[in-house]
């Protein structure tokens, strides 16, 4: 039987915008309350980064979602932050029922020229972020009576792609890490789970893997979807729902642990 997200407390790191917000959309109207946590929340630390982050217009829209959001700061490369994030959702929901460690960053570029502290940068955020996060949430989700953690990977998780070494390698990690907890975790009765997300038109894509001359965010976006539907069987990009939607099923599932969920419309298949 399915188990019900009514009621339970899920903090989401990157939850002010893209993948993050679909997941705290679904999620809360799923009855559950939410805790967004985004380095954007408030931080201007690395601005300065190949896009932008989330600003305060993304957090409004992102809270805007449900009654039952709030939002905290948070840089997942940091222990303590970390810390001082859980410190924050106890404060305000008294407990952790579900964590989804959806921060994440992007970078791209021939090996040969790709900088170290770019690779250092992907790994800190896409798996040590993974690490640091779960580390300081472990003892609320022990004292929850059901307890899931879903980790955002990527098909690029499952699979190398030219130009893109750290950030599959940190991918891959995410998949490895994920699957590493839930053996661990799973005498604690948590669940542990990743999402693979394939084409999802947010700021990594459009501001930056998206090949293009447009000079409108209107303008990629539509040359994103042309590109989409010519490449992906289902016929369409996936969205932010779309993850949330996943996300929902998996903390949902009492008996799935140590997956790693293509949403991809078929694009990756295994």
């Amino acid at each position: 039987m399915a188990v019900s997200t009514k009621g339970r407390v899920a903090l989401v790191t990157g939850g002010a915008r893209g993948i993050g917000a679909g997941i705290v959309g679904v999620l809360s109207r799923a009855g559950a309350k939410v805790m967004i946590a985004d380095i954007g929340v408030g931080s201007s630390e690395h601005a300065n980064w190949r896009y932008a982050l989330a600003d305060a217009a993304d957090l409004d829209r992102s809270l805007a979602q449900g009654d039952n959001i709030q939002a905290t700061v948070v840089d997942v490369t940091c222990a303590d932050s970390c810390a001082a994030a859980v410190a924050a959702t106890l404060d305000a929901f008294g407990g952790i029922d579900i964590l989804v460690n959806n921060a994440g960053v992007v970078d791209s570029g021939p090996l040969a020229q790709f900088s170290t502290e770019a690779w250092e940068r992907i790994f800190a955020v896409n798996a040590k972020g993974i690490f640091l996060m779960t580390q300081a949430a472990l003892p609320a989700l022990r004292s929850s009576p059901q307890a899931s953690i879903v980790n955002t990977a990527s098909i690029a998780g499952k699979q190398g792609y030219a130009n893109m070494t750290a950030y599959c390698g940190s991918k891959f990690a995410a998949i490895g890490i994920t699957q590493a907890m839930a053996a661990e975790l799973a005498p604690d009765n948590i669940t542990v789970n990743a999402i693979c997300p394939g084409m999802v038109g947010t700021a990594m894509w459009l501001d930056h893997l998206l090949v293009t001359n447009a000079t409108s965010a209107t303008q990629r976006t539509e040359e994103f979807e042309t590109a989409m539907r010519d490449t992906i069987p289902l016929g369409r990009p996936q969205s932010a729902q779309d993850m949330g939607e996943a996300v929902l099923y998996l903390v949902s599932a009492p008996n799935v642990t140590g997956i790693a969920l293509n949403v991809a419309g078929g694009f990756e298949m295994h």
